[in-house]
């Protein structure tokens, strides 16, 4: 019979040595890097938060200030300062075990989660792959190589990697929770910027660990049936091997795949071979936090687009290319709201700009796009907008594309300016997500978004990484 070490390798997940700082975490939790990417007043209020005291906003580079040119600067300056706080007596003691924890934000109360490792040797980005860890977005290479630089050589891993798992009864994490609320929590804080509050419990015991594998097998099996290559529900004719769909990775996408590059790179280095005994070394892993699909508190939202160097105008006639294209002005935002969100036999988009509307006055546009396509809004939006960003880019146009969470954030930046169009995404549902990325593979790039971007998961527990 295997014990509980052998079912977590088979389960792809080892249990970490977490560090946790003695320091306020209110000034040291700080916010997913990839939030607020057209906000930099946002990140120089964290800035001034966290002022003059540790935190996780030095061990990270905020996408925002990506196009600054400063980069080698800014990730020396990471490291350099990794390796201070080990130095220096910020973090405690580390200590082996999980963390189970809960996340109340402005629009959820309860948010379960559970931090640990996973093992990259189970998991593939590319579209083609069944392996046990899976992407559920489509992965951009192109965007890989500023977080390899990151992580490659850091001493600290800082994680906003959240996986899901498929389980319709909830039969792990409440479980989990009832268990690590026997002891008093290792942390308890308000998070900044107004983005709520979490806590968080060790799960240390073996007992516990060998409850989490049982589960976890529980949903493997489960898994084998439905999600295995010729299983129910694929659609995918039965091929060679092929591992049971456990995990999907929610969000952080593009970092679980840096991580997955790193590991490849010290393969190579170390001329490691996959047929044979690989090391247990801590870069084969990735710290993550797993969550439930079904738990009521855990919710998809639509990751809007905004395109800049486009007019209103001619967003329209580059929508016009989605399949039954129907489109109308309206006259307010609301209206606009309250449209795109109506159910619908296909898709619908709202597209809001700031454009000349008569004699030289500006004001913002409205229009409601409609289209045959159904399924998820992205399947035929995003292939239709990469390739008019391929082709401007062909023509010297100066057209780019940013990916938005919240509706405010996008009514925001449309407003601000002539030369841009925000797209209105409809709701996303998340019932089938396992089903369609077991049938389909990985969903386009930017599908969906767990939650708002104040209920982004903050970096606060840290692994050694070397």
């Amino acid at each position: 019979m295997k014990n509980f070490q052998q079912k977590m390798a088979d389960l792809g997940l080892m249990i970490p040595k977490i560090m946790l700082p003695r320091s306020d975490l209110r000034k040291w939790a700080v916010i997913a890097c990839d939030q607020f990417t057209q906000d930099r007043d946002y990140w120089e209020r964290v800035k001034n938060t966290a002022a003059g005291a540790p935190s996780t906003l030095n061990l990270i580079f905020p996408e925002v200030f990506l196009p600054d040119g400063d980069k080698s600067r800014r990730i020396k300056d990471i490291h350099e300062t990794m390796t201070r706080y080990l130095d220096g007596g910020i973090f405690a003691k580390a200590r082996q075990g999980c963390v189970y924890l809960e996340r109340d934000t402005p629009f959820q109360r309860g948010r379960r989660g559970l931090v640990a490792a996973v093992d990259l040797e189970q998991y593939d980005w590319t579209p083609s792959a069944r392996p046990l860890i899976r992407s559920t977005e489509g992965t951009v290479p192109e965007r890989l190589p500023p977080r390899m630089d990151i992580r490659r050589d850091a001493p600290l891993e800082v994680s906003h990697i959240l996986l899901l798992i498929d389980d319709e009864t909830e039969s792990l994490l409440p479980a989990l929770g009832e268990r690590a609320k026997k002891a008093p929590p290792v942390y308890q804080t308000g998070l900044m910027m107004g983005s709520g509050s979490v806590s968080g419990w060790f799960l240390d015991k073996e007992e516990d660990w060998t409850f989490l594998a049982e589960r976890l097998e529980e949903l493997a099996r489960r898994a084998l049936t439905r999600y295995l290559p010729g299983g129910q529900g694929t659609g995918v004719p039965a091929g060679n091997g092929g591992a049971p769909f456990l995990f999907a990775a929610g969000d952080g996408n593009h970092s679980l795949a840096t991580a997955k590059g790193i590991w490849e790179e010290y393969k190579k280095a170390h001329s490691l071979s996959n047929g044979g005994a690989l090391p247990e070394h801590p870069c084969r892993y990735a710290m993550v936090e797993i969550e439930n699909l079904y738990d009521p508190a855990v919710t998809f939202e639509p990751i809007h687009r905004i395109i800049f160097g486009i007019h209103f105008d001619k967003a329209l006639s580059l929508l016009a290319g989605l399949p039954g294209f129907s489109s109308r002005e309206l006259g307010s935002r609301e209206e606009l709201i309250r449209l795109t969100i109506e159910p619908c036999a296909g898709n619908r988009f709202g597209i809001v700009a700031c454009n000349a509307v008569s004699g030289g006055v500006f004001g913002n546009r409205y229009a409601l796009i409609e289209t045959s396509a159904g399924g998820i809004a992205t399947a035929e939006l995003q292939p239709l907008l990469d390739r008019h960003l391929e082709q401007a880019a062909k023509s010297g146009m100066s057209l780019s594309i940013d990916y938005i969470h919240g509706e405010e954030e996008l009514f925001r930046l449309a407003s601000a300016s002539g030369q841009a169009v925000g797209i209105l995404l409809p709701p996303v549902k998340k019932a089938g997500l396992f089903e369609t990325v077991a049938r389909s593979g990985p969903l386009p790039r930017k599908s969906f978004s767990m939650g708002e971007a104040v209920e982004k998961r903050f970096y606060l527990e840290c692994r050694r990484l070397f």
